[in-house]
């Protein structure tokens, strides 16, 4: 009789402990999905900020292409990364390139560049930094509205020697007691369109394959069909 009442109680105790198993398992399954989705939704709206649905219609988390290694150094990247690639109707308007200057008074401050195809900046978004409050992290939108200053500039507008502050001869403002943050920001800017420069061939031609194997056709995307 006692080593029945045990069997039944090991029994009831195995079947509660599957219970738990599966109940927890379906609560770390859904909490991860909430998570991914609340991960992809904040990627989602820095890149909106960027490029507004508008001035798109593909999904800019889906059309990425990774970044060569050689450019991996002028990028500030230590692991690689991917470029983000805005299109309307599939012809490319815009990239969308993740950049990290090292050299942030505080240390490293990771952004994101668009780039437009015809070489002019559509848009910039610092997502990390550490500098300080007050004077340094004017660099976040949050903050201060001087990220925006670099819309619509490129390399010919200033031209490649003025990619610097104010107080050193450059275009661009900086910070009032603060330098070394606006400098590095720019400095970094002006090698992300340097990496663009130099890789926009490849990615054209990268976007053009792709699109001809989706719509079985052969056309090759050219540098004055994006601009």
């Amino acid at each position: 009789m006692i080593f029945k009442s045990i069997g039944k109680n090991s029994t009831l105790l195995a079947v509660f402990t599957l219970i738990t198993a599966l109940i927890l398992a379906s609560t770390d399954r859904l909490t991860e999905d909430r998570i991914a989705k609340s991960e992809r939704l904040a990627a989602q709206k820095a890149l909106f900020e960027i490029i507004p649905l508008a001035l798109h219609n593909n999904d800019l988390l889906l059309d990425i292409y990774p970044i060569p290694e050689k450019y991996w150094t002028m990028l500030g990247l230590k692991s690689g990364g991917d470029v983000h690639i805005a299109r309307l109707d599939a012809l490319p308007v815009a990239a969308i390139i993740p950049s990290v200057t090292p050299e942030g008074y505080s240390g490293d401050i990771a952004m994101i560049v668009g780039v437009n195809f015809d070489g002019s900046v559509a848009g910039v978004r610092v997502v990390e930094h550490k500098e300080t409050p007050g004077l340094g992290d004017k660099v976040d939108l949050r903050k201060s509205d001087w990220i925006l200053g670099f819309n619509g500039k490129s390399l010919k507008n200033p031209e490649p020697n003025a990619w610097n502050v104010k107080k050193e001869q450059g275009e661009f403002d900086q910070f009032t007691g603060a330098t070394i943050t606006p400098r590095a920001v720019v400095h970094q800017i002006a090698k992300t369109l340097e990496y663009f420069n130099q890789d926009k061939q490849r990615l054209l031609n990268e976007l053009s394959s792709a699109y001809n194997q989706l719509s079985g056709t052969d056309q090759s995307f050219s540098e004055q069909q994006v601009q």
